[in-house]
């Protein structure tokens, strides 16, 4: 028999809609019987792809008489966190305020009135089932406790942002020093054997790695960059990323990257392709290409929708199994691959079991030049192997029984993958990602967007909902203002202010000079607030503040640029005291110790765009169109082709250098520029 849960668009629900647990989404209706019938309220928060969640589904929710103990004294709610961060948000803090670890699956107990007052993680089924009880007791025994338990996490919950950490602006100077003084923090903790951090779980976290490019450029740091290139080399090597389809997992479990918790989630991937294609830049390496290529294609065969958004993620558990879908045993290397078998399981490392007996996760040791080298092969031959083996094994691999895939598309999400596309398009001119950047953007705006271009958080089914969140709208009009500057087409720029136009009508604290989690216009929750530390994905408040720079640039809007530096400078104090925890903030402070460089091309093949990025200089904006083009921006008047050949401008502070024809001449006007500033 179906609960509540079977009329909801989210798979996450809906996997728990024939659960012998009278759930009910979050809303009205539940939270109106909790008052009154005077019961606590469960809220049970994870997502569809959280092995773990399943885990406690299969444990308790789907245990009829833990469902009865739940259903007689709780009113149970079920969150999507994917569809709702704001809820988590908030109950994530409350639990964070309890002094207990967070992570999902996440459960909390509320007063009927949504007041936190207890909860947790992950619980078995027998601690479960005595908590509920207990949890129950209290409540009709002990109620004035758990009330004043409730008031105080209340009054955490209360505290602004502002208030808790300081950020009042000091009006200080963006130094170099200070960067490199925010790196050695980071350096602290770095593993100088296989990238990362030097602790397990390894998780990817493309928003640190993007802060080492930073400081690898502003301050000429090659102990940096090779931090970065140790961290992608091992992880493009290693089992958290699928070596036969393309695609990076989760994060891993261990040490080494090597066994992967097997989720594969869109806003991994999306940052990832931005980071490998930009180190790309840096370092011309060949695996960092065919690792964007390969997920590329991941992305395109396995998640994007006909219509040309992408889905949200793949689960880590297929068959009840997690990992069952990625694992390879000899004897079916030997089946497929036959006289290219064994070099096959050298080259993944496959024996007996390298995870579990008879199972094996394919990473790979060696670079491909030292393989090659050893087994006496020339490189271009070994890749031609690989090739047509991997094609070999993924349609093998494709006959089985896949993972579960939510199919709900994220705006947020689906513009940290915009920004991939653009990223990628940029640095290897594949004419594929342009078009996928396109169709996807396209998306965006006809299906997630409402006629005023208010965006939607989540659409299923042919139907978009939810009122977008700060997270939604900052990474979207990133990947807007990217597509600009790949495409020169204006539309997708004033798009982009449009959109920044309404965030900063229905989400800026004027008072504090900071961004709301959610609208003006969204649900109230017990607590409104604002997103000013990385989690998985950056900093929404961070990635704002950069928008706010880049657009302010693009279209001359001083206002914009001023907001950025401002915001900037609020967080400098928390800033300097704990900068992993704020990369995108750090990266946006690195950008502002030396000028913005203001690219404008005019050429009849706007496609020569990618040369200006055969160079990695990250503090610039491109503008461009063709001879005799009209244009609205301020940066193109007056702009014209000279000598009949391509011709760049670059310009600083309203100022601009002598215009050149060739793209070497503009990056000595760039590195010239920034050298001047450190003087």
């Amino acid at each position: 028999m179906a609960n509540r849960l079977i009329e909801a668009s989210s798979p996450y629900l809906l996997q728990h809609a024939h659960n012998p647990v009278d759930w009910y989404p979050w809303g009205e209706e539940a939270l109106d019987k909790a008052k009154a019938e005077n019961k606590p309220i469960i809220v049970s928060i994870g997502y569809s792809a959280c092995h773990w969640c399943h885990v406690m589904e299969r444990e308790s929710f789907e245990n009829e008489d833990i469902a009865s103990i739940m259903n007689e004294h709780f009113v149970c709610i079920k969150v999507d966190r994917e569809e709702r961060p704001d809820v988590d948000q908030v109950y994530m803090e409350a639990v964070h305020a309890m002094g207990l670890q967070g992570g999902w699956p996440l459960n909390v107990f509320l007063l009927p009135d949504q007041r936190p007052f207890y909860g947790g993680t992950y619980f078995p089924p027998k601690g479960w089932a005595q908590l509920c009880i207990q949890i129950h007791r209290a409540f009709s025994q002990q109620y004035d406790e758990l009330a004043k338990s409730a008031d105080g996490f209340m009054n955490t919950l209360a505290r602004s942002e502002v208030e808790k950490y300081g950020l009042i602006g000091q009006g200080q100077a963006f130094t170099k020093t200070a960067v490199h003084q925010m790196y050695q923090k980071f350096a602290e903790n770095f593993d100088r054997q296989k990238g990362g951090n030097n602790r397990a779980p390894k998780f990817p976290m493309p928003v640190v790695y993007q802060f080492l490019l930073k400081e690898a450029h502003v301050n000429q740091n090659t102990e940096a960059l090779t931090h970065v290139e140790r961290t992608l080399d091992h992880m493009a090597r290693g089992g958290i990323y699928d070596q036969v389809g393309g695609g990076f997992t989760r994060y891993s479990t261990d040490m080494d990257w090597f066994v992967p918790h097997f989720e594969k989630m869109l806003y991994d991937n999306g940052q990832l392709v931005s980071l490998y294609s930009q180190t790309y830049q840096a370092t011309k390496k060949e695996l960092y290409k065919e690792v964007v290529f390969q997920t590329i294609d991941w992305l395109e065969r396995e998640m994007t929708s006909e219509e040309g958004g992408f889905y949200a993620a793949l689960d880590a558990d297929s068959e009840g199994e997690e990992g069952k879908f990625y694992l390879w045993t000899i004897e079916e290397f030997y089946d497929l691959l036959q006289i290219d078998a064994e070099l096959m399981i050298d080259y993944y490392n496959l024996t007996a079991g390298n995870w579990e007996p008879g199972k094996n996760i394919p990473f790979r040791a060696a670079s491909d030049e030292d393989f090659a080298k050893t087994h006496g092969l020339d490189i271009d031959e070994l890749k031609d192997i690989v090739r047509i083996a991997n094609r070999k094994l993924l349609n093998a691999r494709n006959e089985r029984v896949k993972p579960g895939l939510d199919d709900k598309i994220l705006s947020g999400w689906n513009g940290l993958m915009l920004s991939g596309l653009c990223d990628a398009y940029a640095t290897f001119g594949e004419e594929k990602f342009l078009l996928l950047a396109l169709k996807s953007a396209k998306f965006i705006e006809q299906k997630m967007m409402d006629d005023s271009k208010r965006l939607f958080r989540n659409y299923k089914n042919g139907k978009a909902g939810i009122n977008g969140y700060l997270e939604d709208y900052a990474a979207v009009i990133e990947g807007m203002a990217k597509l600009y500057q790949v495409s020169f087409d204006e539309h997708w720029l004033m798009l982009a202010n449009t959109l920044t136009s309404i965030t900063l009508s229905e989400f800026y604290d004027e008072k504090e000079g900071l961004f709301f989690y959610t609208s003006n216009k969204a649900e109230e929750l017990i607590a409104r607030k604002k997103e000013i530390f990385d989690n998985v994905i950056p900093s929404s408040n961070a990635l704002m503040a950069t928008n706010l720079k880049t657009l302010g640039h693009l279209l001359s809007h001083e206002e914009y640029t001023e907001a950025a530096r401002d915001m900037v400078d609020r967080m400098n104090r928390v800033l300097m005291l704990a900068p992993q925890d704020l990369a995108q903030w750090a990266t946006l402070y690195a950008l502002h110790t030396y000028p913005t460089a203001e690219v404008v091309m005019v050429t009849n093949n706007l496609a020569q765009v990618q040369a200006l990025h055969q160079q990695y200089e990250p503090n610039k904006v491109i503008a461009g169109k063709k001879p005799q083009a009209t244009s609205g921006l301020a940066l193109l008047k007056g702009r014209e082709m000279i000598n009949s050949a391509t011709t760049y401008f670059v310009c600083y502070n309203k100022t601009c250098q002598l215009p050149v024809n060739n793209v070497e001449d503009v990056f000595a006007q760039m590195q010239q520029a920034s050298k001047n500033a450190s003087q």
